[in-house]
């Protein structure tokens, strides 16, 4: 049997939806069964202070959790969020395992769709990092980024509201008003939530005008998808 590992707590109630959502999907085919999954839940505000400070540390932090999942027998694993994606190439180079992109799934989605400009919304960390713009131009996608006050905002309710499990009207609707502005100013086609805890504030798929690419959903379709395989 397939079995995929999820490298998680990036942040917790992210995780969760991950977990329930794969559940979902594959019993929408076969209610009968299950899939078979793994979970090694790493610690995120250190994960997080690793990405800011010191990348190599990370990538041994996170690979030390992707040879846990293999030892434990998956067959390919996945990374619950968005910002760990900064160092995904070089955990691919070193890991045992196969792992599956949140981002190259998001970007054949976008293609797939007919989008060529898109707003992406994340922590600061994932907003100023190569590693969508790269992987988007590459399939002939363009990223746009909100002003540099509008990303301190987006990372600080990130940070100190969405990663505590504390997802409130008031932010949501400041949220809309940005995609809004976006809409107008970056005559974006679409919106990329790039960030795994955004999805749980943010559930409509159309969002003042704009299509949203929830890249939870997008992620756990492809994971499914593979554990059929």
């Amino acid at each position: 049997m397939t079995r995929v590992g999820l490298v998680g707590g990036l942040g917790p109630e992210s995780t969760i939806d991950y977990y329930r959502r794969i559940l979902e999907a594959w019993q929408r085919e076969t209610p009968l069964t299950a899939p078979s999954l793994l979970i090694d839940s790493v610690d995120v505000r250190y994960a997080l202070s690793l990405v800011e400070h010191q990348k190599p540390a990370l990538i041994v932090y996170l690979l030390a959790s992707i040879e846990r999942l293999a030892g434990a027998g998956v067959t390919f694993a996945a990374i619950t969020a968005n910002t760990p994606h900064i160092v995904f190439g070089e955990l691919v180079a070193r890991s045992s395992i196969p792992l599956l992109s949140i981002v190259e799934v998001c970007a054949a989605e976008a293609k797939r769709r007919g989008f060529v400009k898109l707003a992406l919304l994340g922590t600061r960390f994932t907003m100023d990092a190569a590693f969508y713009p790269d992987v988007f131009s590459r399939n002939g996608l363009s990223i746009s980024l909100p002003s540099a006050d509008e990303k301190a905002w987006v990372h600080d309710r990130y940070m100190n509201q969405l990663l505590k499990g504390d997802f409130r009207d008031e932010t949501r609707a400041q949220f809309i008003a940005l995609i809004d502005r976006l809409r107008r100013d970056e005559n974006i086609d679409a919106v990329v939530l790039g960030g795994t805890e955004l999805p749980l504030l943010l559930r409509d798929d159309v969002i003042a005008g704009v299509p949203v690419l929830d890249t939870t959903a997008l992620h756990v379709a492809a994971i499914v998808q593979r554990l059929r395989a």
